[in-house]
Parts: C-alpha cells; structure tokens; sequence
C-alpha cells in the first residue's frame, strides 16, 4: 500500500509542478501601455502607431493602450514605475519631464530606474502663435514682453515639460521679464485655447505646429533644433536669430523596474523590427514625427544624461521655486 501511494505521488509530482508553473509571457492577457497624457497629442499618435506592429513581432501578444493624464506626466508615470514588472504593463513616457516632475516635487518614482526599452521620437521645441496674431516674429515677441512686463501668456504641456523648459531658457537668453505661465495636461486641450485667441502664444513641438502651419491656421516663430526642418523650411532656429537653443521631446516606452531580461530582450527586439519598418516610417513621416530611434542600454544614456543636464539646470534656475 505504502508503495502504491509512493508511486502515485511520484507520477502526480510533475503534473503538479507544471500546473504551478506560470503561463509564458505574454500569452494569459494583454499587455496594457500607459499613455500619461490625454488622447490626441503627440506621444499618444506616436504610441498607437508603434505599439501594433510591435505587438505583431511577439507571437500572442496584444497590446492596449490607456490614457492615464494628469500633473503633467506624473499620474502615468507612476502607475507604470509601481505596476508588477511581469510584462503586462508598459508606459510612453517623453523627457526632459520625465526627469524634471522629481526633480521639481515629490513623485512615487525614480526617473533613472524605470526599463528603458526604446526612444522613437525627437521633436525639436518651437513658440508658435494663431495666424491672426500680432507676433509676427520672435523680436515682435521680445518686444512686447519687454513693453508690458506680466501681459503675455502662454501655453505649455505642464510644469517642467520640455515646453516650459524651453521658455525658460529663452526668458534667461533674452533678458525678458518672465511670461505667463499656462499649463495644460496635454497639446490637445492646449492648441483649441490658443486657435480661439484666449493665449498669446504656444510652447511646444514642430509635431503640433506643422500640419497647422501648412492649413494657415497657425505660424511659428522660432525652432529650437540645429538646423532648418524639411517640414517646415521657413522657420528660422532659436540659434539663427541670435539664441544659442537645441531642445525637443525625446519620446519613448519604458516599462517597471526590475523587468525580467528575458522579457526585456524580446521588447527591445520587437521595438528595432518595428521603428525599421518601412511602412511605420512612412507613416511616422506623414504624422510629423521626427524618428530617433534608440534602443535598450542606448535609451538608457540619453536617459541619464538629460537628467544629468536638468539637476544642473534647477541648481542655476529652478523651474517652480
């Protein structure tokens, strides 16, 4: 009798053992992608491109996106920093904020630590304004800034955002008395408020001006990126008249600390076939998204120095003091 249950216990021993075993990645649900701003802008078009066709690369993988906005980036960003890293959730995240919001205030994430997957996106920063606008330029700007000192505003995608970033340096370069300040969660509830004349100007992406700018509604002032844009072939650069600013949105998707190797390898292999990808180029060409495709350990280092950049910008001129 003895032997008998012995026996059976060793034969059940292995079919317990794989019943215990967890299902492989990633084929029990889908894998959700939070998007920490609101549906419509920038970072949401550009993950709702990519994420399908590198969904496609990963037998049983489906990925969903959700909008989760709000402070900035700081709501999103800190539900995919505490999610599980079990390869079920993933995040788009864009820098510089994704490295100024803990700089600038408490936040329940470390900006270094996340996985760093893949950057797709470089968007040079630019000012804009409505067509019907009396800034005709950025002297016109300087100007009126100077003339009344606290009467001009603008929009922005929230504090520390590379937008406000952006305007701050050039305040400094300048020597202007500080605009006004508008924070909005997201380039979608920012452009409706600056098309209808309620803001004297927008801070934000050539990705947001250039489908504007050839429709007429819209004019940009300067560029902040090294040299003309092919979308854009009229618009000077910050450094062409006369101030010495490089800076974009570096956007990308990152996932939890600690993801296991083996899951992030299959991403960042996914995430390469994808932003090589004709078909997703060409489409990335027509959205006015400007590619800078890096990927894993390489995403991790233009990761740490922008942050590297931003601790020395807030010892010199902290954004929210």
């Amino acid at each position: 009798m003895q032997r008998r249950l012995l026996l059976a216990a060793t034969l059940a021993a292995p079919r317990l053992a794989q019943a215990q075993t967890p299902a492989a990645w990633p084929g029990d649900r889908p894998v959700e992608v939070i998007v920490p701003f609101p549906p419509g802008g920038g970072v949401d078009i550009m993950t709702r491109l990519v994420m399908p066709l590198v969904a496609a690369r990963i037998p049983g993988m489906t990925a969903v996106v959700s909008n989760r906005p709000g402070a900035a980036s700081q709501i999103g960003l800190e539900a995919v920093f505490n999610a599980a890293p079990d390869g079920y959730t993933l995040g788009a995240t864009s820098t510089p904020a994704h490295s100024a919001i803990p700089i600038e205030r408490p936040a329940r994430y470390r900006a270094l630590d996340f996985t760093f997957l893949a950057n797709i996106v470089e968007d040079p920063n630019c000012f804009y304004v409505r067509s019907e606008s009396p800034l005709r330029s950025l002297a016109d700007l300087v100007a009126a800034a100077r003339a009344r000192p606290g009467g001009l505003d603008y929009g922005t995608t929230g504090v520390g955002s590379d937008d406000h970033i952006t305007m701050l340096a050039f305040e400094a370069l300048a020597s202007i008395p500080p605009l006004i300040h508008v924070p909005f969660a997201g380039v979608a509830p920012l452009l409706p408020q600056l098309l209808g004349g309620h803001l004297a100007m927008g801070v934000g992406n050539t990705s947001d001006l250039a489908t504007l700018s050839q429709e007429g509604r819209m004019r940009g002032l300067a560029v902040a990126s090294a040299g003309r844009i092919a979308e854009l072939p009229a618009l000077p650069t910050f450094r062409e008249l006369g101030y010495d600013i490089v800076a974009a949105a570096a956007r990308g998707i990152v996932a939890p600390p600690g993801l296991p190797p083996a899951i992030a390898a299959r991403l960042e292999a996914a995430f390469r076939g994808a932003l090589a990808d004709g078909e997703f180029r060409r489409e990335a060409a027509r959205q006015h998204m400007p590619l800078r495709p890096l990927i894993g350990a390489d995403y991790q280092r233009m990761a740490t120095q922008v942050d590297e950049q931003l601790h020395a910008l807030w010892k010199l001129r902290p954004w929210r003091a």
